[in-house]
């Protein structure tokens, strides 16, 4: 059975940066997409941004130019990273991996963006 780990999260300030880790462990086949989804407090879960198993590459609208995914396929991990953060991006971050017959989805990682 597959897992996901999410690393990388913390305190940063406006203007910031920090980079996402994903890395999958356990059996995990046929994996179509890889994803980035964040849920700040009170609100629900929202898109992010997806790397497709061709290399792809999509973007919500408030995170495009300030996010960039990516993913190294060799060890399993998808990156998110992002810049000049907002107060805004504050939230907890998931990483999603899509196969033909199930997501998975890591346990998440807070990300905080505070002066």
């Amino acid at each position: 059975q597959g897992q996901l780990v999410e690393l990388g999260g913390g305190l940063v300030q406006p203007g910031g940066s920090l980079r996402l880790s994903c890395v999958a462990s356990g059996s995990i086949f046929s994996i179509t997409a890889r994803a980035w989804y964040r849920q700040a407090p009170g609100a629900q879960r929202e898109w992010v941004a997806t790397i497709t198993s061709g290399g792809s590459a999509s973007y919500a609208a408030s995170m495009k130019g300030r996010f960039t995914i990516s993913r190294d396929n060799a060890w399993n991990t998808v990156y998110l990273q992002m810049k000049n953060l907002k107060v805004e991006d504050t939230a907890v971050y998931y990483c999603n991996f899509r196969t033909d017959t199930r997501d998975y989805w890591g346990q998440g990682t807070q990300v905080t963006v505070s002066s």
